[in-house]
C-alpha cells in the first residue's frame, strides 16, 4: 500500500490506487501550488495547478490555456488527436458549435423531466439491493441507476447496457486492471494509438456506433444518438463515433461514483443519514457530494504562450492540469473543505470543470441522480456500515470507489 505522505507522484496511476493523495495536494496548495511533474520515456512532463483560484483563472481562458491538444496527460501525435477528439477536445468557437447542438439535450429544464423516471428507477435499485444481509453497494447501487438512466439518455435496449458499461469502463479505467487487461501504462498500446485512450474497447464501441450509423442496430428516434445522426445536429461519422464513445464513458462512471462516493461517506458517519432525514438538505447535498467527489480529478491543457504564475514560468506549449479535485478543497475557499457539510452553501466547487466553457454537459443529470437516490435511500434505512475497506480506482485521471461491502438496517 502507497501511504500518502504528502509528496506522491501525481505521475504515477499507483499514487491514486487508495483513493485521492489528499496531504500531497494541501502541501502543493500551501508551497508550491504550480508544481512540475516529471514524465517518461514515453510522456512529457507537465505543470500542477492546485489552487481553485488558479485553476479556475485557468478554466477559463481558453484561449491562453487550449484544449485543442488534448484533456488528458497522454502526448498524441497530431493523426491520432484529429482521430481521437470530441468536441471536449476543441477551442472556441468551434467548441460552442457543436455543444449548441448537444446541450438542448441536457438542459436543466429537459433533465428535470426526467425526475420521475429516476425516482422509479432509484426506488427499485435500492429496495432490490437493501433486501440483502451484505451487498456491494456501488455495484448493487452506484452503478445501476446511472447505468439505467444512460439506456435511456442515448435511447439505447436495455440488453445492451451491461457490455457498454463493461466497455466504458474499459476505456476510462484503462489503467485499472479490474477493469482492462490492456493496462496502458503496463503494454504495448501503439496498436490501438488512434482509439479512444488508446484502448481495445474504443474500436468495440467503434464498431458498435457503426452498427447505429447503418441502422443496423436500432436506437430510440428520441433519444441523444438518433438525435446525432438526423436533421440539424447531424454529425459526421468520427465526430458521431468519438461523441458515443465519450458518452458511454463519461455519461456512466462519473455519476457512478459520485454515488459511490455518497455511499462511503454515509457508511462512515452515520449522524448523516439522520441529518438527511429531516429533508432540509435536498436542496444543496448533491453539490457537497460532488465536490467530495470530483470524479474527473483534472483535465489538461495546452500553454499557448509563455505565462508567468507564482514566480515559475510555464513555456509555450507546456502542458498543465488543472486539479479539480483539489481546488474543490482548497482550504481558502472552504470552511473545513475535507468534512461533508450537507448545507453547504455558496458551494463554488470546480468537479465536471464548473466554471469553464468546457463543463460537463450531464452536471444536471448526476446531481438529480445523486439526490433522489439519496432520497430514496434514507427513508429506508437508518444505517449503512462498510463490512471492509473501500477499493479505488487505479487512476491519475478518474478517481472512485470501485467496491464498498455494507450491511444495512
Amino acid at each position: 500500500m502507497m501511504f500518502d505522505n504528502g509528496n506522491l507522484n501525481l505521475f504515477e496511476h499507483d499514487s491514486f490506487a487508495h483513493g485521492v493523495p489528499h496531504r500531497t495536494f494541501e502541501r502543493l496548495r500551501k508551497e508550491d501550488p504550480v508544481s512540475w511533474s516529471e514524465g517518461n520515456s514515453d510522456t512529457r512532463g507537465f505543470w500542477n495547478l492546485t489552487r481553485h483560484a488558479d485553476i479556475l483563472t485557468a478554466n477559463k481562458d481558453g484561449h491562453l490555456y487550449s484544449s485543442a491538444q488534448g484533456i488528458r496527460v497522454e502526448d498524441q501525435s497530431y493523426e491520432e488527436y484529429m482521430a481521437r477528439r470530441t468536441f471536449q477536445e476543441t477551442d472556441m468557437p468551434e467548441h460552442s458549435g457543436t455543444r449548441r447542438r448537444v446541450n438542448p439535450i441536457f438542459a436543466k429544464p429537459v433533465v428535470a423531466k426526467f425526475e420521475a423516471v429516476i425516482r422509479n428507477l432509484a426506488s427499485n435499485i435500492v429496495e432490490k439491493a437493501i433486501k440483502k444481509s451484505e451487498f456491494d453497494a456501488v455495484e448493487d447501487i452506484a452503478k445501476q441507476l446511472p447505468m439505467m438512466m444512460l439506456g435511456r439518455i442515448l435511447g439505447v435496449q436495455d440488453s445492451d447496457l451491461d457490455w457498454l458499461v463493461e466497455k466504458g469502463d474499459a476505456l476510462i479505467g484503462n489503467s485499472d486492471p479490474d477493469f482492462t487487461q490492456h493496462v496502458v501504462d503496463q503494454v504495448d498500446t501503439e496498436a490501438y494509438r488512434f482509439m479512444p485512450f488508446r484502448s481495445p474497447a474504443g474500436k468495440q464501441l467503434y464498431d458498435y456506433a457503426a452498427e447505429v450509423l447503418a441502422g443496423r442496430k436500432r436506437v430510440d428516434p428520441d433519444g441523444v444518438l438518433a438525435r446525432m445522426i438526423s436533421g440539424d445536429n447531424q454529425l459526421d461519422e468520427l465526430e458521431f463515433k468519438n461523441f458515443f464513445c465519450l458518452i458511454v464513458a463519461a455519461g456512466n462512471d462519473t455519476t457512478r461514483y459520485s454515488i459511490a462516493m455518497a455511499l462511503h461517506l454515509l457508511s462512515q458517519d452515520q449522524k448523516l443519514i439522520q441529518k438527511l432525514q429531516t429533508g432540509h438538505y435536498w436542496d444543496t447535498v448533491a453539490d457537497e457530494i460532488i465536490r467530495l467527489a470530483s470524479p474527473t480529478m483534472h483535465f489538461r491543457r495546452t500553454a499557448t504562450s509563455d505565462i508567468q504564475l507564482h514566480d515559475k514560468t510555464i513555456k509555450e506549449g507546456d502542458k498543465v492540469l488543472l486539479w479539480f479535485v483539489s481546488g474543490s478543497r482548497d482550504e481558502a475557499v472552504f470552511d473545513n473543505p475535507h468534512e461533508v457539510q450537507l448545507g453547504r452553501t455558496p458551494n463554488r466547487h470546480l468537479a465536471f470543470g464548473q466554471g469553464g466553457p468546457h463543463v460537463c454537459l450531464g452536471m444536471h443529470l448526476a446531481k438529480l441522480e445523486v439526490r433522489i437516490t439519496l432520497e430514496e435511500l434514507v427513508k429506508r434505512i437508518d444505517f449503512i456500515k462498510a463490512i471492509q475497506p473501500p477499493t479505488w480506482t487505479r487512476s491519475n485521471f478518474i478517481c472512485g470507489v470501485k467496491k464498498l461491502i455494507v450491511e444495512v438496517g
